[in-house]
Formats: C-alpha cells, sequence, structure tokens
C-alpha cells in the first residue's frame, strides 16, 4: 500500500470515529461550524486576534489556532478566553476546546497563496536553517511543540509594509545512543 493510500485509509478512519463520537475526540482544521462560532464571537466582539492574545496572555497564532480548532483550550484558562469572547461562546463548545485537537492540515492549504509563499520560503531557505542551526546548536532540531510563534508587522525603509514571523522552539539535540542509557530493555536478548 502506497504511503498516500495509507494516509487516505487512516484519514477515512479518523474521520468516521469522528462522526460516530458523541463528544469531538479530534478534529481536522478547521472544525467546522465550531471554528465558524468561534470566529463569530470573535467579530461580534470587534477585537483583533490580537487584542485577544494579549487579554489572555497569549501570542497571536497560538489565539488564532484556538479559534480554528488546532489547539487545546486548557481548563484554567478557559474564563479569560469566554471574558475575550465576550462571553458568546457557549459552554459546550468550551467542553470541546478543552478535548485534546486532531492536529492534522489539508492539503489544500498549500494553494492558498500565504500559505505557500511561506512554505515557499521555508524550504527555499532550508538548507541554509538547518547548517544555522546545527552550526549554533549542534546536531538537532527546532521542537514544534514547545515552540511558539507569533505574526508581526514592521515598516521597511521604504516606507512599504513588512511581514514579521517569529519561531521560537526549544533545542532538541539528537543523542548518542548508548545501552546503558536506554530505559526499557530490548525486545531481541542476546
Amino acid at each position: 500500500m502506497s504511503l498516500l493510500a495509507a494516509r487516505r485509509l487512516c484519514n477515512v478512519g479518523f474521520r468516521t470515529a469522528a462522526l460516530r463520537a458523541p463528544v469531538r475526540g479530534m478534529a481536522g482544521p478547521p472544525i467546522g461550524e465550531l471554528a465558524e462560532r468561534l470566529l463569530a464571537a470573535k467579530k461580534s466582539t470587534g477585537k483583533s486576534f490580537d487584542d485577544i492574545a494579549d487579554e489572555c496572555g497569549w501570542t497571536n497564532c497560538y489565539t488564532t489556532q484556538l479559534l480554528l480548532g488546532q489547539a487545546q483550550l486548557k481548563p484554567t484558562s478557559r474564563d479569560k478566553f469566554s471574558k475575550a469572547l465576550g462571553g458568546a461562546v457557549a459552554a459546550g463548545d468550551l467542553d470541546t476546546l478543552e478535548v485534546a485537537p486532531m492536529r492534522v492540515w489539508d492539503d489544500e492549504i498549500l494553494k492558498e497563496p500565504n500559505v505557500y509563499r511561506t512554505y515557499e520560503a521555508v524550504t527555499h531557505y532550508g538548507n541554509a536553517l538547518k547548517l544555522l542551526i546545527n552550526e549554533k546548536f549542534g546536531d538537532g532540531i527546532m521542537s514544534a511543540i514547545d515552540f511558539y510563534m507569533t505574526v508581526g508587522k514592521t515598516v521597511g525603509k521604504q516606507g512599504e509594509n513588512r511581514v514579521v514571523v517569529t519561531f521560537n522552539g526549544k533545542f532538541l539535540p539528537h543523542i548518542e545512543q548508548n545501552v546503558a542509557d536506554n530505559t526499557c530493555a530490548s525486545p531481541n536478548p542476546k
């Protein structure tokens, strides 16, 4: 079975399971009607993503991900999130947001110009990013789990608007796999 066929089969399984589940067990981006209701609540407040982020103490990207169902609302943040949206979010929707989401993406998003240009920039500069990270930190990667992302705006030297995207991820070094450090016995005894 090809990787693409396996992925499609897996996605069908997730969608089927989600349709049977009485409460969201997972969601693909955006989470349909819930995302529409959350974005409508945001719109009704007249607040920007930045306004809500500032009020809640989050990054603007995390706030937007939460409104799209791609981040989990922590119970300790429920009240401030609800208040930031003017109390317009139903308790059931807040409950749903507290479930760990299925963080997936639809291939169609790559057709959206903002997304494909960002993807193009990351892939174009990919080799340089890899070499710079390795030179500064050693052999390893930037985490996308212990990670912050913000989108900002600045003005260039000619007065043009410029987009500033900041990735702030924890560095995760690759390890030397010493047998003495392995905390799980091998299933293949000598």
